[in-house]
């Protein structure tokens, strides 16, 4: 009799139900996959979230008022200042690069140096180890020829000295008379070459180190008298910019007092989110074969269902079903951890975090990563289960031996695409950089398509090859190609978590290559920062004395900001991803009518040395033409408080990898006749020193010309290769998570062929095979897939590496070996070592109830 209508979801959900009431067996691997993916999504968005609500909560403090007016070389006149002091309670801080010296014991170092005045700071608390009040240490006037000052303990341990010792800065003795636990506003200050010093203004103005043209940062804080909103700051920051157009200082309000570090924790917690995302796409592969094995048990059962007139789509919609509610107990798994882990995280971050961030639940971060979690559970359930639909029961039966690879039906097929389309858009909707999301989804896709691929031409290169004599060695080819082999499932799971790694390890051994041999091959020894006009010739003769090797270089330098381009204000011009930085704050620019011995002309023409006409500069190629400038077009820049419009007379190369003197922007000399200014030189030298020479140099300068700045590179460059460091460790400690979600699924792929591996031993063993010639032959199988893998992870490893390091870098590659032994030696190890437990089970079955089963 023919059904009255179709059987819906609540009959099959009734089904669904009764038939899970056997356990979750077989579907561990599955629940697991889910909740790493989900876990690490949901948490990396938890943990970014509570950071930034830390750093939007902290505003006042990080920025150290509710509006901060920055200005580079200049203090702000009477008029601008009593402009600001009407706005409310202000607070002025002085900020700097200088060195620090203790001439007893011959040691110098690089500081930060801040002058604060008795206001500082507006909002939080500077903290001090001995508990006193800043003010009440640091002294407005010398006693006995000594100033007081507060530093960070780095300071002591760099100099080997301790509260109480005299160091000399610029012109003065400072006496460190405590030492800084916590400053509220260091933070919103940026990246820190050195440590920090404070002094009070009055000891900074006598250090002398302030010059026309020094590199001095003054910043303004203003405490509003009333706690104003978001939209009211933003009016007072326009009618300021109104009030004093040419100004040329930079405003903030509290709304984004570090915008910066607020930018690196998205790009961070996106790359995590990607992180996950791919655990969640290698845990997809488990889903797959979770669900295969599952309705390989059920061949029976699907097979009854249709007997009695049961639809293909009623069979879909149960198992369907089924997939679901599993699905959902490994989201809810995840969404606990994902929830536990900004607990865990910022607890052990505290110590080192400058911000106090907002722990809790954030029901948004929560759902996004069950959103991600069912949609992936969704996509790569649906292929397994739509292949039964329309599969008659003798089919099902046959279905472990046929070599016929049956596709599902296309709406099946469309389901699928549509499902994961989904999940690529929302992974795009939701990146910070959508190039960086479009890259990884590129890459992601073409990495599995060619995944499988590669899975193919083993299986067909297995199938024919050569015939060879050892019955072992045939045994384990042939089981590379056999139905139901588990060449794919191996390739797939573990090949994109070890892409993953052996990238990220090469990545990482390229950069720091490349910084090491920068250090000690093309990089200047010391850039001298700060050089008077009067002082130059005398700095030069001085250094030509002490290091006759050594061959210097110098230019003139001054600061400035980009406020218009075409006559466009700049912050209204849309910045690129990589080079926005050119226009959201100062830069370095210097003057010059001879092209720089190391750039080329590429666009455009060099201006006579006699030329005295329009202003005219010289940019940077890349940079200018990702900013979509073009030879004729006109940048205004804003030098000391005066707006200077020059017009693009060329573009030329610029390679900074040599870390040597260079400029985004490089104008006519005439164009800053007269303006105040300083001198910045380089030395390098012939041979590459030892460090004792370049320190003895140091000390030397630091002597003879206390108020010139000295960095060496070398110590810049460890410092930033040891936040490489630093950076490169969590990364591939995120990326384990990855390496988890394979190892998982391979585990699941190699227990799921297990049941024809029982039957295979078992006759094998009947046939007079014995348990060592087996595990011969499965060795051999278990070896060959993981040379596969490991050949296929290094090959495609190498290629993204290269890829980020030449393309998008715009560096230079070389292939590590210990990162290519360390990939074949982890896939053997992950192949052969599952492989052989699970073979180990199945060779101690007993043949007697597998044969009555036949």
């Amino acid at each position: 009799m023919k059904p009255t209508s179709t059987p819906g979801f609540k009959l099959a959900a009734r089904f669904a139900l009764r038939e899970m009431r056997g356990g979750l067996k077989g579907f561990f691997v599955f629940i697991a996959c889910i909740a790493l993916g989900v876990m690490a999504i949901s948490g990396v968005a938890s943990v970014s979230r509570a950071l930034t609500e830390g750093i939007a909560s902290e505003g006042q403090s990080i920025l150290g008022g509710d509006l901060s007016f920055s200005l580079i070389h200049r203090q702000a006149t009477e008029t601008e200042r009593t402009y600001l002091e009407g706005l409310g309670q202000m607070s002025e801080v002085a900020t700097l690069r200088a060195m620090a010296r203790q001439p007893e014991k011959g040691e110098q170092t690089l500081i930060e140096l801040k002058a604060a005045d008795s206001a500082y700071p507006l909002y939080g608390e500077a903290v001090l180890g001995s508990g006193k009040p800043l003010h009440s240490v640091l002294n407005t006037n010398a006693q006995d020829g000594l100033w007081n000052g507060v530093a960070d303990i780095a300071l002591l341990a760099r100099l080997n000295i301790e509260v109480g010792d005299v160091i000399s800065v610029g012109r003065i003795q400072v006496r460190v008379a405590d030492t800084i636990e916590l400053e509220p506003d260091r933070l919103g200050n940026g990246m820190a070459i050195g440590p920090r010093l404070m002094v009070a203004p009055q000891a900074l103005e006598a250090a002398g180190l302030i010059q026309p043209g020094s590199l001095v940062t003054f910043h303004y804080r203003i405490k509003l008298p009333d706690l104003e909103t978001d939209g009211a700051l933003n009016s007072v920051i326009e009618e300021a910019k109104a009030a004093f157009p040419d100004a040329g200082w930079r405003i903030q309000s509290r709304a984004n007092a570090s915008p910066q570090l607020q930018r690196n924790i998205q790009r961070f917690a996106q790359f995590l989110t990607l992180v996950g995302l791919t655990a969640l796409v290698v845990g997809g592969v488990g889903v797959a074969n979770a669900v295969r094995s599952y309705l390989d048990t059920k061949r029976e059962v699907i097979a009854s269902f249709k007997c009695v007139g049961a639809s293909g789509g009623f069979v879909f919609r149960i198992y369907l079903v089924q997939i679901m509610a599993l699905a959902g107990i490994g989201i809810l798994v995840g969404l606990v951890l994902g929830a536990i882990i900004p607990l865990i995280a910022l607890t052990l971050l505290a110590p080192v975090l400058p911000i106090g961030a907002s722990v809790g639940i954030y029901p948004l971060e929560l759902l996004l990563g069950a959103l991600y979690g069912g949609l992936t559970a969704l996509a790569f359930a649906i292929w397994p289960l739509g292949r039964a639909h329309d599969v008659p029961p003798t089919v099902l039966f046959r279905d472990s031996v046929s070599h016929k690879n049956r596709y599902p039906k296309k709406r099946y097929v469309f389901a699928m695409l549509g499902t994961l389309t989904v999940l690529a858009v929302l992974a795009m909707a939701l990146a910070y950089d959508k190039n960086i999301a479009m890259l990884y989804l590129v890459a992601a896709i073409g990495a599995y398509v060619l995944l499988i691929l590669v899975a193919r031409f083993i299986m067909w290169a297995a199938k024919r090859t050569p015939h060879v004599r050892s019955t072992e060695w045939r045994l384990a080819i042939s089981n590379l190609h056999r139905p139901g082999a588990l060449t794919p499932s191996v390739i797939l799971s573990l090949g994109l978590g070890l892409t993953l790694l052996v990238a990220l390890a090469l990545i990482d051994g390229n950069l720091r290559s490349t910084l090491t041999q920068t250090a000690e091959q093309d990089a200047p020894s010391f850039f001298f920062v700060d050089i008077q006009n009067h002082e130059k010739d005398g700095f030069l003769s001085f250094v030509s004395e002490q290091a006759p090797e050594g061959n210097l270089d110098t230019v003139p330098m001054l600061r400035g900001r980009i406020t218009a381009l075409n006559g466009i204000p700049s912050d209204q011009v849309p910045p690129p991803p990589d080079d926005g930085w050119v226009l959201r704050g100062d830069s370095g620019i210097t003057y010059s009518n001879t092209l720089p011995e190391n750039s080329e002309v590429v666009d455009g023409e060099w201006w006579p040395e006699d030329y005295s006409g329009p202003p005219l500069v010289s940019f940077a190629e890349e940079i200018g033409r990702n900013l979509s400038l073009e030879v004729g077009d006109t940048v205004t820049v804003n030098v000391l408080g005066r707006e200077i419009t020059a017009e693009i007379a060329n573009f030329r190369t610029v390679d900074w990898r040599s870390m040597s003197i260079n400029f985004v922007m490089l104008f006519s000399a005439n164009t800053f006749a007269g303006a105040p200014h300083t001198h910045l030189a380089t030395i390098t030298w012939d041979d590459n020193p030892t460090v004792e020479r370049e320190l003895e140099l140091l000390k030397q300068v630091t002597q003879a010309y206390p108020t010139v700045t000295s960095v060496r590179v070398k110590d810049a460059i460890a410092q930033v290769n040891n936040l490489v460091g630093q950076l490169s460790w969590a990364v591939r400690g995120a990326s384990s998570i990855t390496l988890i979600a394979s190892v998982l699924v391979l585990g699941g792929a190699l227990a799921a062929g297990h049941r024809n591996r029982i039957y295979d031993a078992v006759i094998l063993k009947t046939l007079g095979a014995t348990r060592g010639r087996l595990v011969y032959a499965y060795l051999a199988e278990y070896m060959l897939l993981g040379l596969a893998t490991a050949l296929f992870s290094l090959l495609a490893g190498s290629l993204a590496a290269r890829f980020v390091m030449v393309d998008i870098m715009g560096g230079e590659f070389s292939m590590l070996p210990g990162t290519a032994l360390a990939a074949v030696v982890g896939a053997l190890v992950f192949t052969i070592g599952f492989g052989l437990l699970g073979t180990w089970r199945v060779l101690g079955e007993k043949p007697a109830p597998v044969l009555r089963n036949l």
